[in-house]
């Protein structure tokens, strides 16, 4: 059976919400989502289909942007958008099983419809309209949709076709392997290539996607390993990934990040690694989880070259908050230079579960029942409370960036 797969996205999705909450229409409407307090070095998050008429990039920065006089500016609000995104995720679970749903990103989704198409008795493109008219009677919004035999092939055609379409919607079949996918140029506009991975086949005389489907693959894969085989299949339109077979990482990470908007010295840093570190490691407890790994990553200021990226394996899994904070500290102060910072990164790796206290040499039965009743502690009066209703007395200090963290959602307010 051939699979009938689509992938939709919802079209320009931060800014479309923006203008729907405003009684607005993004297409008659020139309306950018960032964080305008942040300065005139704000990103972008997201433009207004009228805006994108302009020639703008979605991302980009407040200073970059053209001199037009109506733009209206929206602050982000990361909860709204989550919020949308799982209604319209529920509207798909409508049409399909779980099991054949993928959610790609905030505002993309893949379904495979192959075991539908005789209940819902229609061609793929009336199914395709059906859906997108649904989602614009219940939200308000625009999507676009793709349709192939498989997931990537889906993907580059609603990026490549659909996206020009008039009804927002497209489907490729087999010959359009030949006819569509080849004459993609250049090649970083195929989904899998960035722009390093172009400039290194483009010194290969590989210059469209087509070039690339007819070069030997063997020597791709002698080139570029595992990825030149990828990049080959791909290229001719082979993609064999399941969306029933979900992809469960066996060493998982917990991680937490800050970009900051103005420089921090590193004594400001350790304090940062204090507040962060509380946050980790109580996540870590409330998982029922240990790590045996830690890892830090420090940025500095544009002006400075270079960072810094340093791990260490510890000698046993543990969540105990004081031991994990100290080897963080200490990995701190060893590497880090006394130079302006600007982000930072904790990551707590090699995780395991664990629903009891592991005795070791380092710390007795005791501390560690101290330990986790504290954090247990702590759990409840913020689950109750609040994230920022138990913090520390340095949250107070001017560079403690704490408070600000817990009202946001991926860097950005709620």
């Amino acid at each position: 059976m051939d699979k009938v797969i689509f992938c939709i996205d919802l079209k320009s999705f931060y800014a479309s919400v923006e203008c729907v909450d405003r009684n607005l229409d993004p297409f008659l409407v020139n309306l950018a989502v960032c964080d305008v307090s942040r300065g005139n070095g704000s990103i972008i998050l997201a433009i207004s289909p009228r805006l994108k008429q302009y020639g703008i990039p979605s991302r980009l920065r407040i200073f970059e942007l053209p001199k037009i006089d109506d733009i209206i500016f929206a602050k982000p609000r990361m909860k709204r958008y989550l919020e949308v995104s799982s209604k319209i995720v529920s509207l798909y679970l409508e049409y399909v099983n779980i099991d054949d749903l993928h959610v790609y990103s905030i505002d993309e989704c893949f379904l495979d419809f192959t075991h539908y198409m005789s209940f819902y008795n229609c061609s793929p493109i009336e199914l395709a309209t059906r859906i997108k008219d649904e989602i614009y009677s219940r939200f308000h919004l625009h999507v676009t949709i793709g349709i192939s035999h498989n997931m990537f092939l889906a993907k580059v055609c609603m990026d490549i076709e659909a996206k020009h379409n008039d009804n927002q919607i497209a489907f490729w079949k087999e010959e359009d392997i030949k006819n569509k996918l080849w004459k993609i140029s250049p090649l970083d506009k195929m989904w899998g290539i960035g722009k390093g991975y172009k400039q290194k086949l483009n010194r290969l005389g590989i210059y469209n996607v087509g070039d690339l489907a007819t070069y030997p693959q063997e020597k791709l894969k002698e080139k570029f390993g595992i990825k030149g085989e990828e990049l080959s299949l791909l290229a001719n339109g082979i993609d064999d990934s399941d969306i029933r077979n979900k992809y469960i990482p066996n060493d998982s990470s917990i991680t937490s990040g800050q970009v900051f908007f103005k420089d921090y010295s590193k004594e400001e840093i350790l304090l940062i690694i204090k507040e962060m570190m509380d946050d980790l490691v109580l996540r870590l407890y409330e998982t029922f989880s240990t790590c045996k790994e830690i890892s830090l990553s420090i940025g500095y200021s544009k002006n400075i070259t270079g960072g810094l990226n340093k791990h260490q394996i510890l000698p046993f899994a543990t969540n105990d908050l004081i031991y994990l904070r100290d080897i963080m500290l200490s990995l701190a102060k060893t590497y880090i230079d006394d130079k302006p910072i600007r982000n930072i990164s904790l990551s707590l790796g090699k995780l395991q579960s664990s629903s009891f206290i592991m005795g070791n040499i380092f710390y007795s039965i005791e501390k560690q029942t101290k330990q986790r009743n504290l954090l247990k502690t702590i759990s409840r009066i913020r689950k109750s409370y609040g994230n920022n209703s138990v913090l520390r007395l340095s949250s107070k200090l001017d560079c403690s960036t704490i408070y600000q963290k817990h009202n946001q959602i991926g860097g950005h307010a709620k």
